[in-house]
């Protein structure tokens, strides 16, 4: 009797390895939000906007995502509605919508930030920093010819 395969190819066991190692990685994440009642997806958010400076378009923002938002305006909708960003229509384009942090949202980001590191040590502080950097450069080569506008995200 011929034992089987545990995978169908090396191409499967990667993927499978890469959300397995995403599911454990992303259920500390949730629960650290979850202190503050928002998503990874609304902090990026307010990190773009923040890391801006500046008005944003919707558009902008939901291309400058780090993974996809299929409704980034009721995203939008709860950031506003906790008074973390606010929305203008643009002088120049009034069809245009223009997205702003507030005062409040960039505090809330800066009271985040010591334990947005002592998260981001938990999940990968065990790992030398050489093998971090491999790593994001393997991950980098794989995404890569997936990438909206061809190029490697860093």
């Amino acid at each position: 009797m011929r034992l089987k395969q545990r995978f169908d190819s090396v191409q499967q066991e990667s993927y499978l390895s890469i959300w397995r190692t995403y599911d454990r990685l992303k259920a500390l994440e949730d629960a650290f939000f979850a202190q503050w009642q928002l998503t990874a997806q609304q902090y990026n958010v307010l990190r773009i906007l923040q890391a801006h400076g500046a008005p944003l378009p919707t558009l902008t923002i939901a291309d400058k995502l780090i993974s996809r938002a299929p409704d980034v305006t009721r995203m939008l909708d709860r950031l506003e509605k906790q008074a973390w960003i606010v929305r203008v229509r643009s002088d120049s384009d009034r069809r245009s919508v223009l997205v702003e942090i507030t005062e409040k949202g960039v505090k809330l980001l800066d009271s985040m930030a010591s334990g947005l590191t002592e998260l981001h040590e938990k999940q990968l502080g065990h790992v030398p920093p050489a093998e971090l950097q491999e790593l994001c450069s393997l991950l980098a080569k794989v995404r890569a010819p997936h990438e909206p506008d061809g190029s490697a995200w860093g």
